[in-house]
């Protein structure tokens, strides 16, 4: 990106703004820019503003305003008071950059509009936009293709996406991480990342063997390599993420919540994760999902039914040009840390065997906390905060050695009442949200109801409920947009015609 023309940041630390965010984010919809339709409007105090300026959006930290160059060369400073919710993020990129920009825009009576932005070169003193300009020309013109995305629908970057904005790529910067990093990493991964970055500088190895010592150097560098001590949990939030979850299962919330509760007192993950089973639909994967609502972990997730071969798990050797890493590892990198919950999908699917081995075995050191090693990355990688929650629909088809690593929970399917609540507090309601439909908008009566229970009370889990649900809120939207009716309203005949 292009320097700065004027160091804004020679003034005194008194002078300096107080960080605040001034702006208010509002839904842009048309797919072009003008004075009426700006990407963002700027304060206007001042009315010094021209058509063309010149200036920059300050990075993070700072109050959210346009630095500009006023006329007798001094610094200016317009707040944002409204910006499109399509482009916050571009802004906060361009001022993490210290990106130079000529806005464009217009006087209106609610501000400054501006429609246009080109980045330009400080170097040479020119107001004419650089090369890297593209760039920004083709963000922009994609984010205002974009529609529907609404300012309460933007959340901030989690701290694992934070983390993970910038991967190091380029063995220099490797080399200054390490460094600085120090004794936080722990020492085999010190030892490792230092021969791979020999291995890089050295003139004796293949361009191919760099390729994938760079590759690996990167991935296990983005990971952010933590202790073993977890803070204790509280059982009552615990409960109350378990009941958001899933309804009922009473005694189930109860014997998760005694297994992991021993954090409180030992302040390190159970020794046995958890294996989940139970018939399809009944709930096993919210289950693993509010688990790591209450570790506060990322979590990640594994289909051991896609998985018949080990390699696809432990990662195959660099002496292949195509060699890659596994799966487990590449779960690391995508987490972004050491800790986490990794859910494994169907393990009764585990035992298939390929050429290169049975995946189940390769899922036995990873689940023993004593430490995982890549066949790609060539490295023992530390587990003693990987907390492993497995679904099964059917144990007996999972061999002995995985069982005793897990603590068993089986699930009962629910009873017909509670599918009858199940439907009306969470199914339906869930589906009209997603259909952007209001409640009184699909009314089901108890005899509609029962029809559902009929045909789908018998069947394991919830699934078809859900998507008896999932048709009805269609029918009902369909109806009320050919007929134009306010509401359409489901009684026995209806359901009976719809569910033949």
């Amino acid at each position: 990106m292009a320097d700065r023309v004027y160091d804004f940041c020679r003034a005194a630390e008194t002078e300096r703004e107080t960080a605040a965010v001034t702006y208010t984010l509002f839904q842009g919809e048309t797919e072009t820019a003008d004075a009426e339709h700006p990407l963002l409007v700027l304060s206007e105090k001042e009315q010094e503003l021209r058509h063309h300026e010149c200036g920059y959006f300050p990075g993070e930290g700072r109050r959210t305003a346009f630095h500009y160059i006023r006329r007798d060369g001094g610094e200016g400073q317009a707040d944002i008071l409204s910006l499109d919710s399509r482009f916050r993020k571009l802004v906060d990129w361009l001022g993490e950059n210290g990106t130079m920009l000529r806005l464009s825009g217009k006087r209106t009576e609610a501000g400054f509009a501006v429609y246009r932005l080109r980045i330009i070169d400080a170097r040479l003193r020119s107001m004419e936009p650089v090369a890297g300009d593209a760039l920004l020309q083709l963000m922009l013109s994609r984010l205002l293709s974009l529609r529907g995305i609404t300012a309460e629908t933007e959340e901030a970057d989690s701290p694992e996406e934070k983390q993970n904005r910038f991967l190091l790529s380029d063995p220099q910067e490797m080399t200054d991480f390490l460094h600085a990093a120090g004794d936080t990493l722990p020492r085999q991964i010190r030892l490792w990342a230092r021969r791979n970055l020999q291995l890089l500088s050295s003139g004796d190895v293949s361009p191919e063997e760099k390729r994938h010592s760079k590759r690996a150097l990167s991935m296990m560098l983005s990971v952010s390599w933590q202790g073993s001590y977890f803070p204790p949990i509280d059982p009552v939030r615990a409960r109350q993420i378990l009941d958001e979850e899933l309804y009922g299962l009473t005694r189930v919330k109860q014997r998760i919540i005694e297994t992991i509760i021993q954090i409180n007192r030992t302040h390190t993950l159970p020794a046995y994760g958890l294996l989940l089973v139970g018939p399809a639909g009944t709930g096993k994967s919210q289950i693993a999902y509010a688990v790591a609502r209450i570790l506060g972990l990322p979590w990640t997730a594994l289909d051991m039914s896609a998985i018949h071969d080990a390699e696809a798990l432990t990662g195959s050797p660099r002496l292949y040009a195509n060699a890659k890493p596994g799966r487990i590892m590449e779960a690391f990198a995508e987490a972004g840390s050491s800790n986490l919950v990794f859910l494994i999908n169907e393990l009764d699917k585990a035992e298939g065997s390929g050429s290169n081995g049975n995946p189940a075995d390769a899922l036995l050191t990873l689940l023993d906390n004593l430490g995982y090693t890549d066949n790609y990355v060539e490295c023992v990688i530390p587990t003693s905060g990987v907390y492993p929650i497995a679904t099964a629909n059917d144990k007996s088809k999972i061999s002995d050695p995985l069982m005793t690593r897990f603590a068993v929970i089986e699930l009962p399917d629910y009873s017909r009442e509670e599918k009858r609540t199940i439907f009306r507090r969470f199914a339906l309601p869930r589906t009209l949200r997603r259909l952007g439909m209001r409640e009184e908008e699909c009314l089901v009566q108890e005899e509609a109801v029962e029809v559902l229970l009929e045909k789908y009370g018998g069947c394991p889990g919830c699934r078809d409920l859900e998507q008896a649900a999932e048709q009805l809120a269609a029918h009902a939207l369909y109806r009320i947009e050919t007929e134009g009716l306010p509401r359409f309203c489901f009684d026995e005949a209806r359901c009976r015609a719809l569910f033949p």
